[in-house]
């Protein structure tokens, strides 16, 4: 369905939105849209980095399982 919109479609629904929401509307959103992908990007690396911590915690211990269930 939306691989027939092509270039000028793309234009029209720009500029429809832009008659819509004006110039300052449609900027302050791009600009939350923005801080938005930026915080996105930012969990998901402390998430990984977090995952990475935990690995390296798992894999410094190398006490005996006995010695773990006692404690």
């Amino acid at each position: 369905m939306l691989n027939n919109i092509g270039l000028p479609g793309l234009l029209l629904i720009a500029v429809v939105v832009l008659v819509l929401f004006g110039r300052g509307k449609v900027s302050a959103l791009m600009g939350e849209i923005g801080k938005g992908i930026t915080a996105f990007k930012k969990g998901v690396k402390e998430g990984a980095d977090e995952i990475e911590h935990a690995k390296a915690d798992e894999a410094r211990d190398v006490s005996p399982q006995a010695d773990k269930d006692k404690v």
